[in-house]
């Protein structure tokens, strides 16, 4: 099931939608702090983020380019903005469409539809094609976001599966902090040097949680490492 995140400061127009979203078989979420988009979207971990541009402190483009920094999720735009400008600032600060209110839900949800068929669409008809990244049965799925290990599974967010990518393709050697940042974020500069370890914290719960405990090994001043094989309690 595709989930939608719905970031609309209306509150009657973010429940319609919610509403026309669920009755075709989607997950919609509408967000519930303006102040914070982003820790919102990395807790929902969306497929699909429907903006509003109107919105309280910041607007959306602003959080248009904090979800950028961390995920490639399809970003669709709706405003009552209707100027080309609007709409060359919105494609220009990472959004994929936009739509101009008054609009016909018939439309928003043929949009919605695009560009999930767009972005998943391929993965979502067999998985016959699907990349996977392997090590010792633990299976990691990047463009389904999505990690296996004995019948159990864990979502992630588009970082930390780019994390865990890095980690697996080189497991058994020491992943330098640098190299991890210059592959992860396209823009360093906004990352503070807490946030990689953050986002490490968040992959060793996953791991955790499929029973893969103590898989990360920090190796003080240079980096991390993923272990190669797991103990037998695995």
């Amino acid at each position: 099931m595709f989930t939608i995140f719905i970031v609309e400061d209306d509150h009657k127009l973010g429940t319609l939608l919610q509403k026309q979203f669920e009755k075709y078989g989607y997950r919609a979420v509408t967000a519930r702090c303006f102040h914070d988009i982003l820790a919102e979207f990395q807790d929902i971990n969306p497929h699909l983020v429907v903006m509003d541009v109107n919105l309280p402190r910041f607007d959306g483009f602003y959080w248009c380019r904090q979800i950028r920094a961390v995920s490639n999720c399809p970003i669709l735009f709706l405003s009552a903005r209707d100027s080309s400008m609007d709409q060359v600032m919105a494609i220009e600060n990472g959004a994929d469409d936009y739509m101009t209110k008054p609009f016909h839900y018939e439309l928003a949800l043929a949009k919605v539809k695009s560009l999930l068929r767009r972005v998943y669409g391929s993965y979502a008809q067999g998985m016959r094609n699907e990349r996977t990244i392997e090590l010792s049965g633990l299976i990691l799925y990047p463009e389904r976001l999505l990690l296996s290990f004995k019948n159990q599974t864990a979502e992630l967010s588009h970082t930390e599966s780019k994390l865990l990518q890095e980690l697996m393709e080189r497991s058994g050697r020491v992943v330098s902090r640098d190299r991890l940042l210059e592959r992860i974020w396209d823009d360093q500069n906004f990352i503070d040097d807490n946030t990689l370890s953050v986002y490490v914290a968040r992959v060793r719960k996953k791991l955790k949680d499929l029973g893969l405990e103590d898989s990360i090994d920090t190796v003080r001043g240079v980096g991390y490492m993923l272990k190669s094989v797991w103990g037998e309690n695995a």
